[in-house]
């Protein structure tokens, strides 16, 4: 059985050794890695569902690794992308939760609000917990989160004085940028009751409470109209049976000449979250293909501009968080048992693979009223000052090497 799995998995240059000491070779011919199960269930669990029973198993402690732990995942992610869409279906009983106005808050709330004190340890000075921006390969994980900010403003063209509704706000980094450096009004919503709290006492000091409105509400009860429309890493958690009404939404507040953003992990092909980081991570999330993403703006009159995707850029804002994770680990098990940290380490580093080897993607879907002409003539705007390096030397550049999946 073990063989079989790892004749799936393209003949990987891994061992699997279990509990009695019996090792299963693979057929490579030079091993890197041994992935050792420790008891019998495991292996059960494994054979079952290897993708879940692989991130419970971890998280018990009930298999190890021996060899560079995110090295073994590039090369069981980059087996897996190989497959073709339909090898990707999940067990019935691991499908994903609706997100429904009720049970949307409950999801929320298992991740999100955990503790402010705990994504603080790892996260930059403006808690943005979304894709950041290294328009420099020499920027830091704060610079590159700025970078990403002022890389959305440009794309919404900012103007001082201009409303924006910014729905799924985080702990309120962008909406306070947005206010300070260019001079808005911004009505964020979020259900999170802890980012709320931390971006409310964000804004008092600040003296930006004026301008800077954050509502402990749903996305689906947004309100008044608004010059731009962004939203940054939220549409994940909208649920694609909710596509229909979000664009409703976007189509109700917006104005005739505004303009929107959705800033969204993605897909190349419709598929499922990995059924344990939904399960045991990000409950009811799913990343959208570009063709699911289409279903907020067609049936009604927003007319797409432009899409982006930026998913190499991703993969280093997650190697920045894994590894200021791991530097904080004294402080994280202060807060935290053994279990949550392996959850945690294994949810961060197989994200930073999966847009390594492009199973995600990261999506900016800049839009506008299908009946505005305040269009610009050339993308020139969203670039001003930008270097403009060739991709390969950028991605070898921060990811120290070149990797292909």
């Amino acid at each position: 059985m073990m063989q079989r799995l790892l004749t799936a998995l393209h003949k990987p240059p891994i061992h699997i050794i279990l509990w009695d000491g019996s090792e299963i070779r693979s057929q490579h011919p030079v091993p890197t890695h041994a992935l050792r199960i420790h008891d019998r269930r495991t292996l059960w669990q494994l054979a079952r569902n290897p993708q879940h029973g692989f991130g419970e198993a971890y998280a018990d402690g009930r298999l190890s690794i021996d060899g560079d732990f995110c090295d073994f995942l590039r090369i069981v992610v980059g087996a897996t992308a190989q497959k073709s869409p339909s090898s990707h279906r999940r067990p019935e009983w691991l499908q994903r939760r609706k997100c429904t106005l009720h049970s949307s808050k409950e999801n929320i709330h298992r991740h999100y609000d955990i503790g402010n004190e705990f994504y603080k340890l790892w996260l930059d000075d403006h808690m943005l917990y979304t894709c950041a921006y290294y328009r420099d390969p020499q920027m830091s994980l704060e610079q590159a989160q700025v970078a990403k900010m002022d890389h959305v403003c440009r794309k919404l063209r900012l103007e001082p004085g201009e409303t924006v509704i910014e729905a799924g706000c985080g702990w309120g980094g962008f909406a306070l940028h947005m206010a300070r450096k260019y001079g808005v009004t911004v009505r964020a919503y979020n259900i999170s009751r802890e980012q709320i709290r931390h971006a409310r006492e964000a804004a008092r000091r600040e003296n930006l409470d004026d301008r800077v409105e954050f509502i402990e509400d749903d996305w689906r009860n947004c309100a008044g109209e608004c010059d731009a429309f962004v939203s940054i890493g939220m549409l994940e958690h909208v649920g694609i049976e909710n596509y229909a009404e979000l664009g409703t939404a976007v189509e109700r507040c917006l104005h005739p000449a505004g303009r929107g953003l959705i800033h969204s992990i993605g897909r190349n092909f419709p598929q499922q979250l990995n059924s344990w980081i939904e399960r045991r991570i990000f409950p009811g999330a799913q990343p959208p293909s570009l063709g699911e993403a289409m279903q907020i703006f067609e049936g009604r009159n927003l007319s797409v501009l432009d899409v982006e995707n930026i998913r190499l850029h991703y993969a280093v804002t997650c190697r920045d968080w894994l590894q200021r994770f791991e530097e904080r680990l004294a402080e994280v098990r202060e807060m935290f048992d053994e279990r949550f940290i392996r959850m945690w380490r294994l949810y961060l580093a197989t994200s930073m693979v999966a847009f390594e080897c492009g199973t995600l993607q990261l999506f900016q879907i800049l839009f506008a009223p299908g009946r505005s002409n305040k269009l610009p003539w050339t993308r020139a705007y969203q670039y001003v000052d930008a270097p403009q390096p060739g991709s390969g030397e950028v991605w070898r550049n921060l990811s120290g090497t070149q990797r292909n999946c």
